[in-house]
C-alpha cells in the first residue's frame, strides 16, 4: 500500500437531488475530515489529508414513508461518530487498523439502526445501503454493504472498485448472466445485504492504492442505473471541474427517467504524497482487503420492499435445528392370535338334500308297517 511521503490533496464535491419520479429523497452523503473532525470540506478548494484521514460516504435509504431517509441519515451520523470517538482515540495509525474501524463503524451502524427498527414499529424494516471510503496515507479503503458504488477514474477509464451486493451481480460472478443482461433484468433491484433489516451483517472491505490525478465517484443506484461506467470516465476526463461534474452526472440520470433519488461525491486526488501517473503501475480495481470474516453466503437477510422501485434485500430465514425426539422404548408385539375357527361349509344344493332326506323317511315308513305285529 502506498506510503510516499508528503501531503495527499483531496478536492471535494458532492450533490443529492430527489430525482423525476420521488417524493422525497431517502439518500444522504457525507464529506469528513476526521483529523480536524469537520464536514465542511466540499466547498471545492484542496484539502489537505491529515494523519487520521478523509472520509467520503454515500447512503441510499429504504422502507417507505420517512423510514428509508430516516435509515440514511441514522448511518451517516453513526459511522461518523464511531470514527471520531474511537478511530481518533487510537494510538496505532496504521493502515490495517483505520481500514478495521471503518468496518467495525458500518458494523456499529447497522446494530444502532436494526435495534431503532425494533424499537420503533411504524419503521420496522427500514434499512439504507452504505459505500465507505476513507483516504490514508495515499490509499483508498473502501466499506461496502448493498448497491451504491465506488469507482476510480484514472486516465479518463473509470473502474469500479465495489462489487454490489445484490443478486444480479451474484449471477454475474457465476456466470450465469453477462453484465448487459443484469442491466436488464427485472430483478436488478434485489440486493442481498442492507444496513438495519438484519443484525448481522458482512461487510465488504476492499483498498486501492491512489496516484495524481485520480478521480473518485462514489453514488447511489439512481446514479449507476442510470450512467454507464463509460460514460462515467468519459465525463471525468471532459470536465475537470468537480461541480460542473456533478451536475452532468445527475442532468443525465434525470433525462433517462429519473426513477429514484440521486447522490453523487466526486473526489479528486493530487499533491506530492502520491506518486506521479506515469510512476506508479497499480492495477485499478476491486481488492479485498484481508479479512477473518466468513463469506455472505452463509449471513441470512430478508426485506420486502415497500415500493416497487426500492431495492429488495433478500435472505433465508435461519431454521432452527430440530430437536431430537424422545427415545420410546421398544415393545415387543403381542403374540399372534390363532385364527378364530370357521364353520365348514356344506357342500351340494338344497334339492339334493331334501330328496335324499325324503327317501330315508319313506324307508323308515315301510319298515314300521312291515314290522307291525
Amino acid at each position: 500500500m502506498n506510503q510516499t511521503p508528503g501531503t495527499v490533496l483531496v478536492t471535494v464535491r458532492a450533490r443529492t437531488d430527489l430525482g423525476k419520479t420521488r417524493d422525497h429523497n431517502e439518500d444522504a452523503f457525507l464529506v469528513a475530515d476526521l483529523t480536524a473532525r469537520s464536514t465542511d470540506i466540499t466547498s471545492g478548494e484542496s484539502h489537505a489529508v491529515g494523519e487520521r484521514g478523509t472520509l467520503f460516504l454515500v447512503a441510499d435509504g429504504m422502507g417507505g414513508a420517512a423510514a428509508g431517509e430516516l435509515a440514511s441519515s441514522m448511518a451517516a451520523d453513526l459511522i461518523f461518530r464511531h470514527l471520531i470517538e474511537l478511530w481518533n482515540a487510537e494510538t496505532d495509525l496504521s493502515a490495517d487498523r483505520f481500514a478495521q474501524h471503518l468496518r467495525a463503524a458500518v458494523e456499529r451502524a447497522n446494530d444502532r439502526i436494526h435495534l431503532y427498527s425494533k424499537e420503533h414499529p411504524d419503521v420496522r424494516g427500514m434499512g439504507t445501503t452504505v459505500t465507505v471510503a476513507g483516504v490514508l496515507h495515499g490509499s483508498l479503503y473502501l466499506a461496502q454493504v448493498g448497491d451504491s458504488r465506488g469507482y476510480l477514474v484514472r486516465d479518463g477509464v473509470a473502474t469500479q472498485l465495489t462489487k454490489d451486493q445484490s443478486l444480479m451481480q451474484r449471477l454475474v460472478d457465476a456466470g450465469e448472466l453477462t453484465e448487459e443482461e443484469a442491466e436488464l433484468s427485472e430483478r436488478r433491484n434485489i440486493i442481498l445485504q442492507a444496513l438495519g433489516p438484519d443484525a448481522r451483517i458482512r461487510v465488504d472491505l476492499t483498498w486501492q492504492d491512489l496516484r495524481r490525478g485520480d478521480t473518485l465517484v462514489i453514488c447511489s443506484d439512481g446514479l449507476s442505473g442510470q450512467v454507464k461506467r463509460e460514460e462515467i470516465g468519459q465525463l471525468v476526463r471532459e470536465m475537470p471541474d468537480l461541480d460542473a461534474l456533478c451536475t452532468r452526472l445527475i442532468t443525465m440520470a434525470n433525462e433517462r427517467g429519473g426513477p429514484d433519488n440521486i447522490t453523487v461525491v466526486a473526489v479528486r486526488f493530487d499533491g506530492a504524497g502520491l506518486p506521479a501517473p506515469e510512476k506508479s503501475d497499480e492495477e485499478v480495481g476491486y481488492h479485498a482487503f484481508p479479512s477473518d470474516q466468513i463469506d455472505s453466503e452463509e449471513i441470512p437477510v430478508l426485506r420486502i420492499p415497500a415500493r416497487a422501485l426500492e431495492p429488495e434485500v433478500i435472505s433465508i430465514p435461519s431454521i432452527p435445528p430440530i430437536p431430537s425426539m424422545p427415545t420410546v422404548p421398544t415393545v415387543p408385539p403381542p403374540a399372534e392370535a390363532p385364527p378364530p375357527s370357521v364353520p365348514s361349509r356344506r357342500s351340494g344344493s338344497p334339492a339334493t338334500i331334501a330328496a335324499v332326506g325324503g327317501g330315508i323317511l319313506l324307508i323308515l315308513l315301510v319298515l314300521y308297517f312291515l314290522l307291525k305285529p
